[in-house]
């Protein structure tokens, strides 16, 4: 029976390289973001009341789908409503 001796040097080597390899990972994979939001979700990423959201629903400007009392939001249509409110900076008078 063989033994080997590890150094502190040996695991800073490892360390080292199992840091590198995870940071790979995550660097690889996108972020996935989840396609349906629920009501509590999509008030918390927009800042508004739960009136303002029903408010949006009822007048057509965020679509939905209700399946047994649960309302769901496609993050997609979120993003179209974010993006077609967009307003253009105006230039600053001081430069």
């Amino acid at each position: 029976m063989a033994v080997q001796v590890i150094t502190i040097e040996d695991l800073n080597e490892f360390r080292s390289l199992l840091l590198n390899d995870l940071k790979e990972i995550i660097q690889s994979k996108p972020q996935q973001t989840k396609q349906w939001l629920k009501s509590n979700e999509v008030r918390k990423l927009l800042n508004i009341s739960p009136g303002t959201l029903q408010n949006l629903r009822i007048n057509g400007t965020l679509t939905y789908t209700k399946v047994g009392g649960i309302m769901y939001y496609d993050n997609a249509d979120i993003e179209k409503l974010l993006q077609g409110n967009k307003v253009n900076a105006l230039p600053t008078l001081f430069k």
